[in-house]
């Protein structure tokens, strides 16, 4: 083994009945940023850059749940989170209530290069965002029609609800009418379908680097905080390996799934798809997730227990693979 690998991911836990046309759009998104990746890769950008500039693109899509398109609070406003992490150092950054910041991703990479914090939130996460000069829009920007339709939908439903990827007809088959309700934090949801996005990236040089970023839940309480921008929970990168997670926050955060794939490697000598399989299997209780992987030695891996993970991977030698299922 050895050489670069990249994987990138819009999210796991996928409506079965996803319409043909979501299915294709989702694919070349997911494709045209592996593209992205890969030919940084190949002009020898390291990791860290590669991952910053692949969530940028994901976040300026409005296809998925993070940036643009971002899933809209029980108040109808956006409010972003975001991590990023260099493994050669265990150097990170993550930011929290972003709802001015055009890329949350790169304001989490000038946490990490900028300031003497890992982690900002809220209005000091806005004003850092000022000081350094990052591109800001109103809150507006990333509304989507999409989002707006489904914060309605939650509302009449008194339920959170993921994304608005899930169809508006037959809505009441998705969850909630559903045989065993989905539980979340021991309450029930009427739907599971989040869309974080991310990217994990070994370089030539076996540098890994992960990113993640994220709208949240649909009609989620104001304030609330998911695993995506927590190191160890959502995003974790060391020499070994680089992780993004996605899915059900509040299980992932429990399970601090992203660390324990590097833990199991260490600790246990695990191969990365073995220790991907063990978290999946093994550490998100009743929770709903899947996680991207790569490791220093250039493999690729990803695990998910929901029905799908909108996902791409490549790797230096050739293979590529742009899947849902």
């Amino acid at each position: 083994m050895g050489g670069w690998a990249i994987a990138v991911h819009g999210g796991a836990g996928v409506d079965p009945n996803l319409p043909p046309q979501r299915q294709d759009e989702a694919k070349q998104l997911l494709t045209r940023c592996l593209n992205l990746g890969i030919s940084a890769l190949r002009s020898s950008l390291p990791a860290i850059d590669v991952v910053e500039l692949v969530v940028r693109a994901l976040e300026s899509d409005p296809l998925f749940n993070s940036g643009r398109g971002s899933a809209l609070t029980e108040n109808g406003t956006v409010e972003m989170e975001a991590s990023i992490m260099d493994g050669p150092k265990r150097r990170c950054g993550a930011v929290s209530g972003v709802t001015t910041v055009k890329n949350p991703i790169s304001l989490a990479r000038l946490v990490m290069d900028k300031s003497p914090h890992s982690y900002l939130a809220f209005s000091g996460a806005e004003e850092f965002a000022k000081q350094q000069g990052v591109e800001m829009v109103d809150n507006e920007y990333f509304i989507t029609e999409d989002n707006v339709g489904m914060l309605k939908l939650a509302k009449e439903a008194n339920s959170i609800l993921y994304d608005y990827r899930i169809p508006i007809v037959g809505l009441e088959s998705c969850g909630a009418a559903a045989e065993s309700p989905i539980l979340m934090n021991g309450l029930p949801i009427s739907v599971y379908a989040p869309e974080t996005v991310g990217c994990v990236v070994v370089d030539g040089q076996g540098r890994c680097a992960a990113a993640t970023s994220t709208g949240g839940l649909m009609n989620k309480m104001t304030g609330r905080i998911g695993d995506s921008p927590l190191i160890g929970a959502g995003t974790y990168a060391c020499d070994l390996c680089g992780v993004s997670c996605t899915g059900e926050g509040e299980a992932i955060i429990r399970g601090t799934l992203a660390r324990d794939v590097a833990a199991l490697m260490e600790y246990k000598e695990l191969s990365l798809q073995e220790a991907v399989d063990y978290v999946i299997n093994k550490r998100l209780d009743e929770g709903k997730a899947g996680l991207i992987a790569v490791s220093k030695t250039g493999e690729v891996a990803c695990g998910f227990n929901t029905n799908g993970m909108f996902r791409g991977c490549a790797t230096e030698d050739g293979f590529t693979k742009v899947g849902i299922w």
